[in-house]
């Protein structure tokens, strides 16, 4: 039937799961975005009483509709960039397209329809703003937003939502260097009122009180991912020359 059952859940978080397996080997690093996905959308669900692991589970599986195309998303690239061949209208169309390639693999594979949806709903009708406000700067005539903005529908369901935001933070968090806790908190801040002010989250069900709560439970994942490790401290070279390094014990 399709059912979201926590059985169902379970057995999708298996990374042999064929969907899961075949993202990992076609693009490895929509696979390890997508798991971190899933771990910020679990935390801000539990802090929130949202159905977490609906959520963590969605997050494996939002973004599988890359796998039609993997090498146009950046996370994928390996030194070329495929989008420098063609015009930002048609890069927007290609990066768009994601969400309806998800919704056939769910459907396809007979992922739960709230898993599915979740997929459907995960950008919302949110602006591709890099090839929008590249085709702007190009002087592309005329230049009409909608032409660069996801599909939708928008998040209908707090655990859409939730994805929808981890994923935006995921991804905006990749671009920083070494941060302060306090500066990540601001950061994770005003991606999430970015999404609010463009009404992503309107018909959500999120209250003001869910995105504090979820802002704080995306803080912690972040600073535990990003921890810092001692580094590596270089030894004498050996007898034949070469260099080697000390592993930290702690």
């Amino acid at each position: 039937f399709k059912l979201a059952t926590p059985m169902a859940l379970m057995e999708l978080a298996s990374p042999e799961q064929p969907l899961l397996r075949e993202l990992r080997e076609k693009a490895p690093g929509t696979y390890f975005h997508s798991l971190s996905v899933g771990q910020l959308a679990e935390e801000a669900a539990l802090a929130i009483g949202a159905d977490a692991l609906l959520a963590r589970i969605a997050g494996y599986y939002h973004d599988i509709g890359k796998l039609t195309k993997p090498d146009f998303y950046i996370e994928n690239q390996n030194g070329v960039n495929t989008h420098e061949r063609i015009n930002p209208t048609l890069s927007a169309m290609i990066i768009a397209s994601h969400v309806r390639d998800g919704v056939e693999l769910a459907r396809r594979h007979r992922l739960p329809t709230a898993v599915r949806d979740i997929i459907a709903q995960h950008h919302g009708t949110s602006l591709i703003t890099y090839f929008y406000h590249q085709a702007i700067g190009d002087g592309y005539d005329p230049v009409l937003e909608q032409h660069f903005r996801y599909d939708g529908p928008r998040p209908q369901t707090r655990e859409a939502g939730i994805v929808m935001l981890a994923d935006t933070v995921e991804a905006a968090t990749r671009s920083l260097g070494d941060v302060s806790p306090s500066r990540l908190a601001n950061f994770v801040h005003d991606m999430v009122m970015m999404r609010l002010q463009d009404g992503q989250l309107d018909e959500s069900a999120l209250t003001f009180r869910d995105l504090s709560l979820i802002e704080e439970a995306f803080v912690r994942v972040l600073v535990a991912l990003r921890h810092r490790r001692v580094e590596y401290a270089p030894v004498p070279p050996d007898d034949e020359g070469e260099n080697a390094y000390v592993t930290p014990t702690y």
